[in-house]
């Protein structure tokens, strides 16, 4: 070209130096290319539009993947990217290697990429032959470190052999990568295939079992310790004649195999096919090497976990037990899930004990700790726990005798600062009735929800934890279950788990309950799956560092084809009910009873109607403990449809004294209790009983714009709570 004479376009430029022009718009899946750009491509070299997957069914399906992972590199820093990609023919052989550079732009609006770029075969020698081969650029040695380091990373974050193989299936090795993959493992003196890739199944059945004498590559690496390269078919032919026609039929044109060496023991052979002939230069032998030791080390890590895991998955089932057959008038279901860290066994438990008459136990508790101790002092416990049962004890007397048991059993560690204690809920059923006898020693109160979905936590009596005092005692709790209620018992392991405390973990329990659908294994399932699931299913709570724990979960609903949820098929209007003791020496249990009352009226509309409620029913209970010596027992029912319900609530006691209506005066401190009771309730009345007599009043639903009265006004004019 002479000065002056003006500059040729930038096509013929571009035609001249045999590179071609693309343009790739991948929210329309549309891809225009020039005639050298459809050349390299592999199609006929003119012009053309093609779609995304035309494209793509050109193009190595690992430089694919690199390709959009550039893509996105690139797009975020606004950077010119290249990348190196195979081109393959309809039959899946590599025809070329080109080179593309392109400036990529993410459109927002229409969330796709568009990509304009330049394409260029790179000139390399043909695969396998030594002396036609370039020496290795610093490119290539820096994608062979990056790659060692991510399948280094990768290998050491798989936890079973099957995610170690499939991790090995999906290394793309840098300029030259297997077709076929598989991993031999020795069994006796045989040699085993523990898992392959790019094979058929059924075409690796020659190799399943084959002994280690056999003239077969993998098995002369066994044997020798040393790596096998075969860079061609003839190779092969000539110096395994006997295995070659079972290699054959697979069409492949190079081979490696190379021994998995860990803690200096031969454990296995890996072997490489390739598709294209390999030389196997030094430098592509040092990659292999390194990566059949990453993958020793994996599989020796993965093999030692699987062991582990099914030691201890088998020790915890021995200990747990089968619920055994259907039990008439009730359904159970439980769950086990081990702390996903250490041996992943510990000491929580629960178990189903039958009993004479028809009725059946019970438990569940956790010893201290995550170790094999704890699982050990798990086992002895129980069976201690079953035996006690067995004898007819009560409640309370089998918590006691559990107790001193345990206490024996944690002072005769060889270490005595190895102290261990444990929690327990033992609770007798009886079918027939729904009544529910139970003792606590140290453990979480049990939840009940309701036919209509209302979960209460039940709050019952308890003691120390087993093993603390052996002289310690454990009152007895009475419950009776209506129709359609499930009752919940779990370690806290199922409340605490995710950084909760416990009142964090019960409210994100609480909504499960009261919203699932479904029978009884759903509903576990459901619970286990909001502490346990993924991390969009659950939310952590606010001590992020508390340690993860073992989760028992133990369900029982009784007399409901639904299990507690919906309008109960047994019992017509639905009903809730709670019942509580409250002693003469509990009278911060009047506090519990409160709390009980206002879970119990939730969903009333009448903020004032459930103020009231509490009010009077503060009055009564500490009327009891104050003017009598008898316990008070606590009895409230709401029933009947949304906006024509009551609730009654009726307190018990021993006393013989009735209580009597006075006229106060002005500055009188007492004798305003059943005015309160007039005043605010709907019904009311005393009732004698055979040994005592009951205070019972009854509160009417209001559409919830509150009552005639002003609460706040009587409020105002009346004393503490006082003889009635």
């Amino acid at each position: 070209m002479r000065t002056g004479e003006p500059l040729p376009e930038v096509g013929e430029v571009l035609t001249a130096l045999a590179t071609g022009l693309w343009h790739w718009d991948t929210a329309a899946s549309e891809v225009t290319v020039d005639a050298e750009s459809a050349r390299l491509l592999g199609l006929p070299a003119r012009r053309a539009a093609l779609t995304g997957a035309q494209v793509r069914s050109r193009l190595h399906p690992v430089d694919w993947n690199e390709a959009a992972e550039v893509v996105q590199r690139a797009a975020a820093e606004s950077t010119l990217a290249e990348v190196r990609m195979r081109i393959m023919d309809e039959g899946g052989r590599n025809v070329r290697t080109v080179r593309s550079r392109f400036k990529p732009s993410f459109d927002s609006l229409r969330n796709g990429y568009e990509l304009i770029g330049t394409l260029q075969e790179v000139t390399e020698p043909a695969p396998g032959t030594t002396a036609g081969r370039t020496a290795v650029t610093g490119d290539w040695r820096r994608s062979r470190e990056a790659f060692l380091l991510d399948a280094g990373r990768a290998l050491a974050e798989a936890r079973s052999t099957e995610e170690v193989l499939r991790v090995a299936a999906g290394l793309a090795m840098p300029g030259f990568s297997p077709d076929g993959l598989a991993v031999f493992g020795i069994s006796g003196d045989r040699l085993t295939v523990i898992g392959h890739h790019g094979q058929p199944r059924n075409d690796m059945n020659p190799f399943v079992d084959m002994p280690l004498d056999t003239d077969y590559p993998a098995a002369e690496v066994v044997r020798t310790g040393q790596a096998v390269y075969l860079s061609s078919p003839d190779e092969y032919r000539d110096r395994y004649p006997l295995t070659w026609p079972l290699a054959e039929r697979f069409g492949r044109r190079s081979w490696a195999f190379l021994p998995l060496i860990a803690g200096g023991r031969t454990m296995g052979a890996w072997m490489a096919g390739f598709a294209y002939p390999v030389a196997f230069t030094p430098d592509e032998r040092s990659v292999l090497t390194t990566v059949a030791r990453m993958l020793a080390q994996a599989l020796s890590r993965a093999g030692a976990a699987e062991t582990q895991r099914e030691l201890t998955d088998g020790l915890q089932r021995t200990m747990l037990p089968a619920l055994g057959p259907q039990i008439p008038g009730v359904d159970v279901a439980a769950r086990y899930v081990p702390t996903g860290g250490g041996l992943q066994i510990g000491g929580d438990w629960y178990d189903l004990i039958p009993l004479p008459r028809g009725r059946f136990a019970l438990v569940i508790g956790d010893v201290q700790g995550h170790d094999v101790r704890a699982a050990g002092l798990m086992g002895q416990l129980r069976i201690a726990l079953r035996a006690y049962a067995a004898e007819g004890h009560r409640p309370d007397a089998v918590l006691s005798r559990a107790s001193h048991f345990f206490h024996s059993l944690a002072d005769s560690a060889e270490d005595p600062a190895d102290h261990r204690f444990a929690t327990c809920y033992y609770a007798e059923v009886d079918p027939a009735t729904g009544i529910v006898e139970s003792a606590r020693a140290g453990h979480l109160d049990p939840v009940v929800r309701m036919a209509d979905g209302t979960a209460l936590i039940l709050a019952t009596e308890g003691g120390l934890p087993l093993g603390i005092d052996p002289d310690s005692d454990y009152p007895t709790s009475r419950t009776a279950l209506e129709p359609g209620d499930t009752l919940m018992l779990c370690t806290d392991g199922l409340v605490e788990t995710g950084g909760h405390d416990l009142l964090t973990g019960w409210n994100r329990l609480r909504v499960v309950l009261e919203e699932h659908e479904g029978d009884l294994e759903e509903l576990a399932d459901a619970l286990v799956q909001a502490v346990h699931g993924p991390s969009s299913h659950h939310t952590t709570g606010p001590l992020a560092d508390r340690r993860e724990d073992d989760i028992a979960l133990l369900l029982l609903c009784w007399l409901d084809e639904k299990c507690g949820r919906g309008i109960s098929t047994v019992v017509q209007p639905p009903v809730r009910r709670t019942m509580l003791t409250v002693a003469q020496a509990q009278p911060e249990r009047i506090a519990v009873a409160r709390q009980h009352l206002r879970e119990l009226l939730h969903d009333w509309p009448d903020e004032e109607q459930r103020d009231a409620v509490v009010l009077l029913l503060s009055e009564v209970l500490t009327n009891v403990l104050v003017h009598t010596d008898a316990d008070a027992l606590l009895v409230a029912e709401v029933r009947g449809e949304p906006g024509e319900r009551r609730i009654r609530v009726e307190v018990t006691d021993s006393g013989d004294d009735l209580p009597h209506k006075r006229r106060p005066g002005e500055m009188a401190s007492s004798g305003r209790g059943l005015m309160l009771i007039e005043l605010l309730s709907d019904a009311w009345g005393v009732a004698p009983r055979g040994e005592g007599k009951s205070i019972w009043f009854e509160i009417y639903e209001s559409p919830g714009e509150g009552s005639e009265e002003d609460p706040e006004a009587v409020f105002g004019l009346l004393d503490p709570p006082e003889d009635v």
